[in-house]
């Protein structure tokens, strides 16, 4: 929106001038003119001014690891994209406040959090009592389970053949994979590893027995490499995702939740559910596995 030109503010005021004077007042006066001139453009300098106020709001500043498609990715233009992503500008709009996409290593986005860089995180991240040591959560907008991407080169016969000497389970640093690893397995070897795809090469080359992920996640690399791994889907544990705060930010975390309430209701999970996620929902329906929203 563009301020108004002196030509335009003069044609207002003179149009104004005739209404008065269609309404009898034959009386208008250079003086009055001059004063009805610098009120018209006292009026549109408000207007102007709260224009300006509202295009220069503040930025929503969102943490996320752009390295976990289709929740957290960059497109083929370079520019974030993805389920966090789409779900982060709708809280936005909610919120009346342009979003900022900060990409951030998993590993990094709690420290930067607290250290002010970013208001929030929306990162596939799961709310354990851990964390909530050290932040503030949404409430849960996703329920997933973790599973096992099994190689095939390497025998598993199942998620009760983790434990065992000899066996060599690859999980991705600073997730719930690797807290679960070294919370129930004594006997099996841990390989911790800063990606998903190094983790996936592991298990692919038979380097590792398998990986511990998430569901979708492991659906979505089994099916990329049917020949090399099997997906055990069966949930070590149920998981929560939610979006993280400070723990000080309790008027933004009552704004998150109302959205996050209003967005469920009016089916916005729903569409992003069909937008990015379709054919895991279609495969998890048909094998009886609920689905994560």
């Amino acid at each position: 929106m563009h301020g108004l030109q002196p030509r335009q503010i003069r044609l207002l005021t003179d149009r104004f001038i005739a209404n008065l004077k269609a309404m009898g007042n034959k009386r208008i006066t250079h003086s009055m003119k001059s004063i009805l001139l610098f009120s018209s453009l006292l009026v549109v300098t408000i207007l102007c001014g709260c224009h300006k106020n509202l295009a220069g709001e503040k930025p929503l500043l969102v943490g996320m690891d752009l390295s976990y498609p289709p929740f957290e990715t960059i497109d083929a233009t370079g520019n974030p994209s993805g389920v966090s992503v789409a779900l982060a500008q709708a809280l936005g709009e909610s919120l009346h406040r342009p979003v900022k996409i900060e990409n951030i290593p998993f590993t990094g986005l709690i420290p930067s959090l607290l250290t002010g860089k970013i208001d929030l995180i929306i990162s596939s991240m799961t709310d354990t009592k851990e964390r909530e040591k050290t932040i503030a959560f949404s409430d849960p907008y996703l329920t997933i389970g973790l599973a096992v991407l099994a190689g095939k080169k390497l025998k598993l016969a199942g998620i009760n053949d983790l434990d065992r000497s000899g066996c060599i389970i690859a999980v991705r640093q600073g997730t719930t994979g690797q807290v679960w690893a070294q919370s129930h397995l004594k006997s099996a070897q841990i390989l911790v590893l800063d990606k998903e795809s190094s983790a996936v090469l592991e298990v692919i080359q038979g380097k590792a027995h398998g990986f511990l992920y998430d569901q979708m996640s492991v659906w979505k690399n089994h099916q990329e490499h049917p020949q090399e791994t099997v997906a055990l889907l069966e949930p070590l544990q149920r998981e929560s995702w939610a979006i993280g705060l400070r723990p000080g930010d309790a008027v933004l975390r009552d704004q998150v939740n109302g959205f996050i309430k209003s967005y469920r209701e009016s089916g916005g999970f729903d569409r992003l559910g069909d937008t990015y996620l379709k054919e895991q929902k279609e495969a998890f329906a048909k094998a009886g596995i609920p689905f994560y929203f």
